[in-house]
């Protein structure tokens, strides 16, 4: 069936569709050259509709192993060429499968490089997959469509549950974690509890945690339990990443900003500016720290982008508080920055025994 997709701005992309379902979210561009099941299953995109800017999609197929998330939370998917006959020794099926099983909308077969410089150039913007044949007035109601700022409630979950382990226990705060993160922490050998965004501070440390990790997640910081997180600073040691480290910077004091369109991929270069060394970064973020709102709090800046100079990761001066802005466990990318978890762990075990703690 042919399709297009239309940006609020009017510029239209003409396509196929791989099941007729129609679709309507932010659109946004990844720029990873692998990774499409772990970039269709991170909750953080939750909302939106995504385009892979590298054209083949779908070439190894799709796999459990894969997943991130318990299901997709995209509003839709765009490729320019999705191959329907994978060839690789994991592959469980194909990614054309996958798709039409979870209902997830696709458009193939358009000019994503064209749709990636249109984003850039006029920053990210609401978009609707649709029939071609679809009328006016169905489009419209689409884009009238109000977005929901309730997408951290949609991905958490719903329940409290534990990884068990020996090491340090860790309260996670899940704000749409990626199932690799889960899996890094557990390697390092914390002993994970998992509780629900909206789990008050009171009952997070009545688990009488070694230490609290803030999640990624989906949308505007703004929009997360800002509140919770102010009043766990300074009871224990805090880990956040992305929407985490976000909104650690709020409840710091400082303020947070809408990028332009962005950092979604698994090839970003950041700089550690206590080594100077740069790293290769897996990230899907589209909100930033604010520089100017840090001046005069307690804080220091250890991590930059290097493309645009935005903040990725900040650490308190006194207190056991640390984030970055990227996935350190990269699901899709590199392995550069697995160290981290490992830095949570001496902070965890040098606090622990500080306070004489078994």
């Amino acid at each position: 069936m042919i399709g297009k997709l239309i940006l609020e701005d009017g510029s239209v992309f003409q396509g196929m569709l791989a099941s007729g379902t129609t679709a309507v979210g932010e659109v946004v561009f990844n720029t990873g050259m692998t990774g499409y099941q772990e970039v269709l299953t991170d909750p953080s995109y939750c909302g939106q509709i995504v385009t892979m800017t590298y054209p083949l999609i779908g070439n190894y197929g799709v796999a459990n192993i894969f997943e991130q998330a318990r299901q997709s939370f995209v509003c839709g998917f765009v490729v320019s060429e999705l191959c329907g006959k994978p060839s690789n020794w994991q592959a469980e099926d194909s990614l054309v499968s996958y798709l039409k099983s979870r209902n997830i909308p696709c458009i193939y077969g358009v000019d994503t490089r064209a749709i990636t410089r249109r984003i850039r150039s006029h920053g990210t913007m609401k978009g609707v997959i649709v029939p071609a044949d679809a009328p006016a007035s169905e489009v419209s109601a689409l884009f009238d469509m109000p977005p929901s700022i309730e997408v951290v409630e949609e991905v958490t979950t719903k329940e409290v549950y534990r990884m068990p382990n020996s090491g340090p226990r860790i309260a996670v705060m899940d704000f749409g974690i990626k199932r690799n993160i889960l899996n890094s922490m557990a390697k390092a050998g914390c002993d994970l509890t998992v509780v629900p965004a909206h789990t008050p501070a009171q009952e997070i440390l009545a688990l009488n945690p070694d230490g609290i990790f803030l999640s990624n997640g989906p949308g505007d910081p703004k929009d997360a339990p800002v509140a919770t997180v102010r009043e766990l600073i300074g009871k224990k040691p805090i880990f956040g990443i992305c929407l985490g480290h976000q909104l650690l910077a709020l409840a710091f004091g400082g303020n947070t900003y809408k990028l332009k369109f962005g950092h979604r991929g698994s090839n970003h270069p950041v700089k550690d500016l206590s080594t100077g060394r740069v790293y290769i970064t897996s990230q899907n973020h589209g909100y930033a720290i604010e520089e100017e709102s840090l001046a005069g709090l307690d804080v220091t800046v250890t991590h930059r982008a290097v493309n645009d100079g935005t903040i990725e990761g900040i650490r308190h001066n006194c207190l056991p508080v640390f984030s970055v802005q990227y996935h350190p466990e990269a699901a899709p990318g590199p392995d550069d920055n697995t160290y981290l978890f490992e830095e949570f762990m001496k902070l965890l075990n040098k606090e622990t025994s500080r306070a004489g703690r078994n």
